[in-house]
């Protein structure tokens, strides 16, 4: 047995043995497949891709949402697109969204921006993937004169990602909804993006770590928009991320409507702050949403 053989049976070992009996017992076949963002397990990925693919389909999940696309190159963790969905068709499994780095652009030269959106169409249609999602804005962008532009750039990419037959959205995290006098980002990319163009990948947990908001309230000023749902716990005491169940976040009280919503995919995330470890965590998620939350879903 070769060392990457030996790597992928010790990492479905492990995953075999984090889950728990009990999640595997769901009589109702749910409407969406059990997703997850694979940034939760980053540093797997970089180190095993195969071996932790393998080790989260036996742990249930079935839908992924990548995250690292590297796009000079074409690789998703270190493989060409084409050979990454060659991956994923022989586990069965899917990914039908990505988050890409667009950050750094909004400081470079429109056609800069396009040429990396081509290389993101690129990749995203070697996997199937429906989804290109916006996830991210860096600190120093954080502010209302970025706030202002960041529209018309959404809208946009938005155009030419739609042009090539995909969708495109923008996650939110908890910078959006701070104060600016009276204003905030997140309601200047609601009302300044076309619907049509940008639809929207709401994180529940920075709503309700940030928002005056609930996740309901803000699907409910726009219906069919909100497409993608991200759901992570939030800890007790700390508020930074924990395990689903372990946190403060009770998601059979605050969970939307999935069809109000618009709901094509979700996917259970926990980027940090794992109580034992990340593959660990990614069981205990799974099973307490396979318990609690699936039959929402």
């Amino acid at each position: 047995m070769n060392r990457r053989n030996s790597i992928e049976r010790s990492g479905l070992l492990a995953a075999a043995s984090l889950l728990p009996i009990s999640s595997c017992m769901n009589n109702k076949t749910p409407k969406y497949k059990l997703g997850y963002q694979l940034y939760s397990v980053n540093e797997d990925m970089m180190k095993a891709p195969l071996a932790t693919l393998k080790a989260l389909k036996i742990i249930g999940y079935e839908d992924f949402e990548t995250f690292g696309f590297e796009g000079e190159k074409g690789t998703y963790y270190g493989y060409p697109a084409t050979e990454f969905k060659t991956i994923l068709d022989d586990l069965d499994l899917t990914a039908t969204s990505g988050h890409y780095g667009f950050a750094p652009f909004l400081d470079k030269p429109l056609d800069e921006l396009k040429r990396f959106v081509d290389q993101c169409i690129k990749g995203a249609h070697a996997l199937n993937k429906p989804y290109i999602t916006w996830p991210w804005m860096a600190p120093e962008q954080r502010n209302m004169s970025y706030f202002k532009r960041i529209p018309q750039i959404l809208n946009t990419i938005g155009e030419q990602v739609n042009a090539a037959g995909l969708g495109f959205a923008y996650h939110n995290h908890g910078f959006e909804f701070e104060d600016h006098n009276g204003e905030n980002g997140y309601d200047i990319i609601l009302k300044e993006t076309d619907p049509d163009l940008v639809k929207l990948q709401i994180d529940m947990y920075w709503v309700m770590h940030s928002s005056k908001q609930t996740p309901r309230e803000l699907i409910s000023q726009q219906p069919g928009r909100y497409v993608m749902w991200h759901i992570k716990d939030m800890d007790k005491v700390t508020r930074d991320y924990t395990e689903l169940g372990n946190g403060s976040i009770d998601y059979t009280e605050i969970l939307p409507d999935p069809k109000e919503s618009g709901l094509e995919y979700y996917f259970l995330e926990q980027g940090g702050n794992f109580a034992h470890n990340a593959m660990k965590s990614a069981a205990d998620s799974a099973a307490y949403c396979k318990e609690h939350l699936q039959r929402f879903l």
